[in-house]
């Protein structure tokens, strides 16, 4: 199961970073960074403080506002409570959907944000129709603006969607076919999906050893998920005992460092109780 990558954190940029005013600039450059330092609480709240702060001389207010939703949405949903906020990104989308220029950019990645979460619900056919929206609608763009970082948290969408249909072989090809140009957070998600479709077709020998290659940690959103892929390349090959304290160090970091809604939280309990009720041992 994947988490929202927040592919949006550069989108403002451009032509839409003229129009924010340097007070509000200077808010946003401290979210992003606590975003990537994984600070999801404190990004949502000033996030959320600058969407409801008067309006600033220098600044356009309506594009200053999406884009403080944007963030918090953005930062509630990687924390885990992607279906508190999915309404949220709803009424974000019919907004935008009515505008022009760096509005239409910004569109795209609160769609891409939402095709996450609805990875994240086990909505796999909806998010699989988003993230190709999501992808056809970038190259509608991609001569006006820099789309790959959205164009990736598309991709690693479709690749969850593809995973969570059972459809491992076209999840693989999505996985590999663009990790070699992803980075940091979004490669990491990337990967932990590419290991999850080896798992999904039993190539488990293959799932192990990529999940013990070196790649990206994916910071705090990315918690238990390279763990519990791990973990399932484990139990695939019958090394239960192995299979299971990873599957417990996969639900320690999840309760520690993610919200208690977060749906990864639950998967990394369900395979817990796989694997102890499958263990011999333990009867």
């Amino acid at each position: 199961m994947k988490s929202i990558r927040t592919g949006w954190e550069r989108a403002w940029h451009g032509r839409a970073k003229g129009r924010v005013a340097p007070s509000q600039r200077v808010v946003v450059e401290r979210v992003q960074g606590l975003l990537e330092a994984g600070e999801f609480e404190q990004a949502e709240a000033e996030a959320r403080a600058l969407a409801a702060s008067p309006r600033t001389r220098g600044g356009d207010p309506g594009l200053v506002s999406w884009l403080a939703r944007c963030l918090a949405a953005g930062a509630a949903a990687a924390h885990g409570r992607g279906a508190e906020v999915l309404p949220e990104l709803e009424t974000l989308i019919a907004e935008l959907e009515q505008t022009a220029g760096a509005g239409r950019q910004l569109l795209l990645v609160v769609r891409s944000n939402r095709a996450g979460v609805l990875v994240q619900q086990d909505r796999h056919i909806e998010a699989e129709a988003e993230a190709r929206d999501i992808l056809h609608g970038t190259t509608r763009i991609a001569h006006l603006v820099k789309v790959w970082r959205i164009e990736l948290s598309a991709l690693t969408s479709l690749a969850g969607a593809l995973n969570g249909q059972g459809r491992h072989e076209e999840a693989e090809a999505v996985a590999r076919g663009n990790l070699s140009r992803a980075e940091g957070r979004t490669a990491a998600f990337l990967h932990r999906a590419l290991v999850r479709s080896l798992n999904g077709q039993s190539r488990y020998e293959e799932a192990l050893a990529e999940a013990r290659r070196q790649t990206p940690a994916g910071g705090r959103a990315a918690s238990g998920t390279l763990e519990i892929v791990t973990a399932g390349a484990l139990h695939g090959l019958g090394r239960r005992d192995e299979a299971e304290t990873t599957a417990r160090q996969a639900l320690a970091a999840c309760e520690q460092f993610l919200h208690p809604a977060h749906p990864r939280i639950e998967e990394a309990r369900t395979l817990l109780a796989r694997v102890v009720a499958e263990d011999p041992a333990a009867e």
